[in-house]
């Protein structure tokens, strides 16, 4: 089985390294390291490792904790690719059919961000409800996103890319928060239109996954106008 597990740990010579002994201890293999931030002497990666079939998800975050200061943020298992040019493939694909760009993003999003899902909404101009709610209608979607639409979302217009709260002040359908699903949404060209991904069992988007996304979404949105 392969899993991507999410670890914080310091960021200092031979921590990595350490973790890498402990998991191979277990019998784990690393397939690749992925550094999604570095802040303030604190790092955190995702990696993805293979395992025996025979041997339990936890024995991963046992041996990653063992070592000292180490934590482990989530793991769960991986089907993705492990190519390292991801963007840059969005990138060339949208340049060659710009008026297939939206699609093209909603599409390759998942396997950039190791998300299970995305879709990109708008707002409907004009068209709203009685409480004042404006209608969205869906203009693209990933294989895997949830096929219950969104009526309304108070959040839309969007100013910047976010973390989304269905508990708190960003009303989601239910179906998107299946599996206790991490959301994050970020302005696609302009306000009213939103790429919106979605993770089942984490890990949360970090601050400098959302700097990532809000950056490709803004390109993408320049290419096809």
């Amino acid at each position: 089985m392969t899993y991507l597990l999410r670890v914080v740990l310091p960021d200092r010579p031979g921590t990595l390294g350490a973790v890498a002994s402990a998991l191979g201890g277990e019998g784990a293999d690393i397939l690749s390291v992925d550094v999604v931030e570095r802040h303030q002497g604190v790092a955190v990666d995702d990696l993805v490792v293979d395992l025996p079939s025979a041997r339990p998800p936890d024995v991963l975050i046992t041996a990653a904790e063992s070592v000292r200061d180490v934590t482990v943020e989530s793991v769960r298992p991986f089907f993705g690719p492990l190519d390292t040019a991801r963007e840059l493939e969005l990138v060339e694909a949208v340049a060659a059919d710009p008026d297939a760009g939206i699609a093209l993003l909603a599409d390759a999003v998942p396997r950039i961000f190791r998300s299970a899902w995305a879709l990109v909404v708008q707002a409907a101009t004009g068209d709203v409800w009685g409480d004042g709610g404006t209608r969205v209608h869906r203009v693209a979607a990933s294989s895997a996103a949830p096929e219950t639409d969104a009526e309304t979302l108070p959040w839309l217009p969007l100013a910047k890319a976010t973390v989304l709260d269905p508990a708190g002040v960003h009303d989601v359908p239910s179906a998107w928060t299946d599996l206790d699903t991490e959301l994050a949404a970020a302005p696609l060209g302009r306000p009213d239109r939103a790429l919106v991904l979605g993770r089942p069992g984490g890990p949360g988007f970090r601050p400098s996954e959302l700097a990532r996304i809000s950056h490709l979404a803004g390109i993408v949105a320049t290419m096809t106008g």
